[in-house]
């Protein structure tokens, strides 16, 4: 494995043997094999870390120690890693096809967030997601851009902090939002599928949590896009009330039309 490799991919895991071994599977057995490759455990009880050893072999770092919950892991591994490009994929999540990485490789260069689309694995079906070519305040409003398939530019690390390990879900879509729309990082979008991603993880199904975690976030940090936001709602709403189309009609709001 190089000392000085492109791509580093971490994985984080804690108790999900199962899950675990599929994504450790999925990484060494990639056709394209110039990366590093570091696995945080947080001290599993379920063979986890005997799996680990297992493949430590083909894994240029390892460790399994209690830690203070999913972000602390990924801080540990960005601590870490040697590569100019991160990717987290975490216990479960898992690759594409064996060959995608060496399919790809070559856009990674350059930009400072690269982001692939995903395909999501539900109890009963599969869903290929396409995330938006164009990223700004409002992609963020409603959704992100897919951990499992954004490679990250170690520096921004540098820029914008480690993974905020206040929070218990939303930590890396507040890394995209405050890289994408207070630094706005260098983006681009490759139009196809990256990794896969099962749909039962504590974001799939925690929205509760989620969506108050993500207003915190927006007010701590947004709150002039949030306004901005509110103003383009209610002027949208006024565009469709009846009395003001009688008054649009009549010449009597023409500035309405430039907001």
């Amino acid at each position: 494995m190089p000392t000085n490799p492109l791509i580093s991919i971490i994985t984080i895991n804690y108790n999900d043997k199962v899950g675990l071994e599929r994504t450790i599977k999925s990484v060494v057995n990639q056709t394209y094999q110039e990366f590093e490759y570091i696995v945080i455990d947080g001290g599993s009880t379920d063979g986890s870390k005997e799996l680990i050893e297992q493949y430590s072999h083909k894994i240029t770092y390892w460790i399994s120690e209690p830690d203070n919950g999913v972000y602390n892991a990924m801080n540990k591994g960005v601590l870490q890693a040697n590569g100019e490009y991160l990717l987290f994929l975490n216990s479960g999540d898992e690759f594409f096809s064996s060959d995608v990485l060496e399919k790809n490789y070559r856009n990674i260069h350059s930009e400072d967030l690269i982001y692939f689309d995903i395909q999501q694995i539900f109890e009963d079906r599969t869903n290929i997601h396409q995330f938006p070519d164009e990223i700004n305040y409002n992609t963020f409003l409603t959704g992100t851009i897919g951990h499992p398939t954004t490679f990250i530019k170690k520096k921004l690390f540098n820029k914008i902090g480690l993974y905020d390990e206040t929070l218990k879900i939303v930590a890396d879509w507040k890394f995209f939002s405050l890289a994408v729309i207070k630094h706005h990082c260098s983006l681009k979008k490759v139009n196809t599928v990256l990794s896969r991603f099962y749909m039962d993880g504590i974001s799939s199904t925690n929205i509760e949590t989620t969506n108050a975690e993500r207003k915190k976030v927006l007010e701590e940090n947004f709150t002039e896009y949030l306004r901005l936001n509110q103003l383009e709602n209610l002027v949208s709403e006024l565009k469709k009330s009846r009395l003001l189309k009688i008054l649009n009609y009549f010449g009597f709001l023409t500035n309405i039309k430039k907001v």
